[in-house]
């Protein structure tokens, strides 16, 4: 796992152990798994309306909205990125 990822995670470990009221990441948990999951759709479509009508920025800043709500909704199911980087280990042997 890049130390980037590793870090974020973390991050989002702690909103969620240590919840703040400023924090979005902790009123993202605290919404619970359907809003996570709703949002991770949201931000699923921008990606694919960047994709299609926008810039390569763009695409790259939805991009990475995308994977931290993914990573918010892995953190929420008790689920971390090394169990889909072990998927895809498993998929791609």
């Amino acid at each position: 796992m890049s130390q980037l990822i590793s870090s974020l995670s973390a991050t989002i470990a702690d909103r969620k152990a240590n919840p703040s009221p400023e924090s979005y990441t902790a009123r993202l948990i605290a919404s619970g798994t359907g809003k996570i999951a709703q949002k991770v759709g949201e931000e699923a479509v921008e990606v694919v309306v960047a994709a299609l009508e926008e810039s390569d920025e763009r695409l790259v800043s939805e991009m990475a909205d995308l994977f931290y709500h993914s990573l918010v909704l892995l953190e929420q199911r008790g689920l971390s990125w090394p169990d889909v980087e072990a998927e895809l280990a498993r998929r791609f042997k």
